[in-house]
């Protein structure tokens, strides 16, 4: 008997080790034109929209918190004229089984002079990639995990790499098919604006918990 439970126990292991794999992952932004096509998606609804989305972060504003790259993105979301733009630019990341004590951890900064603003929003519905059609509108994106800078003080984004850890709570017990998405989201913003300057985003990790035992009791390594 005592190696029948040693085989069951081995079997479990690899299950739940065989979905984290699945589930979690790590993203540097080494290169981000290879994030579309590879799950990620991104939407510039800024009002009115400007001549560049998220783009790969310059070395010479500020370098990547580890290795060389990062995501950046910036006033020019938003054309450079008017007083009264709105920076609304979605990174929408991979689609997974999102369950409670999921954890999502990832660095951003700010540079200086104007105030930014990030969110991070969850989404419950797949693949979607509603966020509303407008600069204000959250669509499907509408459980907002975190908000940086949300009275756009001129020192709340910090300058330099800070860390941010997110875990996931409040989702069916069963977990549910979402995906999360960083917003950088400015009122006022644009070249012409009181807000927004430049962002970057960097060593973003996600991390899934263990499906529970119940879950897999009926998967043939347990016959």
């Amino acid at each position: 008997m005592r190696k029948i439970y040693t085989f069951v126990s081995i079997g479990l292991i690899v299950v739940l080790s065989a979905r984290i794999n699945a589930q979690s992952f790590v993203e540097e932004f080494e290169d981000v034109t290879l994030l579309i096509g590879n799950g990620w998606d991104t939407i510039n609804a800024s009002a009115p929209i400007g001549t560049v989305g998220w783009f790969q972060g310059s070395a010479s504003a500020f370098t990547a918190h580890s290795m060389t790259g990062y995501i950046g993105a910036n006033f020019n979301n938003t054309a450079a004229t008017g007083t009264t733009n709105i920076i609304s630019n979605w990174l929408m990341a991979p689609l997974r089984t999102l369950r409670n004590g999921d954890v999502i951890i990832f660095y951003a900064r700010s540079f200086n002079g104007f105030a930014d603003r990030l969110q991070v929003r969850l989404s419950q519905s797949g693949t979607s990639t509603n966020m509303g059609g407008t600069a204000t509108s959250t669509g499907d994106f509408s459980t907002l995990l975190l908000d940086i800078n949300p009275t756009y003080n001129l020192t709340a984004f910090p300058n330099v790499w800070t860390k941010h850890t997110l875990t996931l709570s409040g989702l069916p017990g069963s977990g549910v098919s979402g995906r999360f998405a960083f917003r950088y989201f400015v009122e006022n913003g644009g070249s012409q604006g009181a807000n927004s300057d430049y962002i970057g985003i960097d060593s973003l990790a996600y991390t899934a918990i263990p499906a529970s035992v119940e879950e897999h009791t009926n998967s043939s390594i347990f016959s």
